[in-house]
């Protein structure tokens, strides 16, 4: 019974390193997934509120008397109250289809409108995981679109 208890004991005791090691292994992998889980579901929020603030630019652009800085300031005020409003975003009013800078006041009914709403990763997102491991570019540039036809 001695032997048994020794040798169980000199086996547990070289276990004890080898167990450390295959934690710390385990722990990087785990954090790398973790923080990845957090940064894109970010992105995907951050995506999610871009495509609001687009869609409200777009009911602002396609009613009859609507102005350009109407669109803007719909989009504006969505990106507030996201939180968004210090990212730097950009808003572009085209026509849908030609790609061409419109202004909504003078676009007869029908007109398909597009309005985008754009940013960088760099001024919105968190940057918990290197781009090496998996992270988010930062000059990569999330967008969101919407055409809605002109009323009227």
């Amino acid at each position: 019974m001695s032997i048994r208890v020794r040798i169980m004991g000199r086996g547990t005791r070289r276990r004890g390193g080898a167990a450390l090691i295959e934690l710390l292994f385990a722990m990087t992998v785990l954090m790398a997934l973790s923080f990845g889980i957090a940064e894109y579901g970010f992105a995907f929020m951050v995506k999610h509120n871009l495509q609001a603030a687009a869609r409200e630019g777009a009911r602002a652009a396609i009613v009859p008397g609507g102005t350009n800085q109407q669109v803007t300031d719909a989009v504006a005020v969505m990106m507030k109250a996201a939180k968004l409003e210090g990212s730097g975003y950009k808003v572009v009013v085209t026509e849908a289809g030609t790609g061409k800078a419109l202004d909504v006041s003078k676009a007869a009914g029908g007109t398909m409108i597009q309005v985008e709403v754009n940013c960088t990763w760099d001024g919105v997102g968190v940057h918990v995981l290197p781009t090496g491991m998996g992270g988010i570019d930062p000059k990569r540039v999330l967008f969101a679109a919407t055409v809605m036809r002109k009323e009227g």
